[in-house]
């Protein structure tokens, strides 16, 4: 625990012993007063406690009412309910092509912050780029600022490994690297994940790479879905690279078959009403999340019931409040 007053602390030490010294001192010579008159008896043990007892909360509330003024702060465990959504981007030289406006790359990056925005704060969100190889550039988060930022990053070149893809998406939401296990082996444990998807954007135009679709059915063992979004046209369009023009086209074909391995679904980079719905399947699961928490109002509502305590027994006994 901490407090932004520390000194208010020692001053609540200082006024609390003074208080208490000051009490034992007056209640002592008015004791002596007492007994010497003849009004009370020297051994009546039961007049003692109907006399010490209210000011015994009275007493007791003061350095909790100081202490809630030091404004003490703890850090508390709060439940929150979330999900995770990684979101994979093609960022390959086929990214370049304007067969959709103002290129592929521009568009998924234009369908992606829309879908962020739209996203709600219980969704932490990630983004993983990716060509010949595959990088997080900013992990699961609840600032979703962030996410759009690293989204807007975003540039094209290089080839396609939409396996890698998965893969690295993998390792961003459970927290382990991940490879493809080799030809017969046994598949990593990466647990059970219900609570994230994947969403993935690109043209579908595979370059190399681990499988994809072993990397999918890796994703659906673990419980996660893979949404994909197809961005650019049957039809296709030309790109340069390095001097050459390419041809390039939209697979659809391909980028559907790896969402139904996980049980996602195939979306169109403009269908904005599809990819609303790619996280309500989602089982959002409870967690928690250490926060500050400040607790000035618990030490004010302990004091005033101490005081409240305190007032009740003087005004029962002694019909006020002393």
């Amino acid at each position: 625990m901490t407090v932004l007053y520390p000194a208010v602390l020692v001053l609540a030490v200082l006024l609390t012993g003074a208080a208490i010294a000051a009490y034992v001192l007056l209640a002592r010579r008015r004791t002596r007063v007492l007994v010497s008159a003849g009004l009370i008896p020297a051994a009546d043990r039961r007049a003692a406690v109907r006399r010490h007892l209210p000011w015994a909360f009275f007493l007791a509330a003061l350095p909790i009412m100081l202490a809630g003024a030091a404004r003490p702060e703890a850090e508390i465990a709060v439940p929150r309910v979330s999900g995770t959504v990684i979101l994979a981007f093609d960022i390959s030289n086929s990214m370049a092509a304007d067969d959709v406006s103002p290129t592929r790359l521009g568009a998924a990056q234009a369908a992606a912050g829309e879908f962020v925005r739209r996203q709600p704060e219980s969704v932490d969100v990630g983004v993983v780029v990716f060509g010949d190889q595959a990088l997080t550039t900013q992990a699961p988060t609840g600032d979703h600022d962030l996410a759009i930022a690293a989204i807007d990053r975003a540039r094209a070149g290089g080839g396609t490994s939409l396996g890698q893809a998965i893969l690295v998406s993998l390792g961003a939401i459970t927290g382990k690297p991940m490879v493809m296990p080799d030809e017969g082996g046994t598949p990593p444990d990466l647990g059970y994940w219900p609570s994230a998807t994947i969403v993935v954007f690109s043209d579908g135009e595979e370059t190399g790479g681990p499988d994809v679709e072993a990397a999918a059915e890796l994703a659906a063992a673990a419980g996660v879905r893979i949404q994909t979004v197809g961005v650019g046209t049957p039809e296709g369009a030309t790109v340069e690279v390095d001097g050459y023009r390419l041809t390039t086209a939209l697979d659809a074909t391909l980028l559907t078959a790896i969402a139904q391995v996980s049980g996602g679904e195939y979306h169109t980079a403009g269908d904005a009403a599809g990819l609303e719905g790619t996280t309500g399947g989602i089982d959002l699961r409870l967690t928690t999340k250490r926060e500050p928490v400040e607790l000035t109002a618990p030490f004010a509502g302990a004091a005033l019931l101490l005081l409240a305590v305190g007032a009740l027994l003087s005004t029962r006994w002694h019909g006020r409040i002393i």
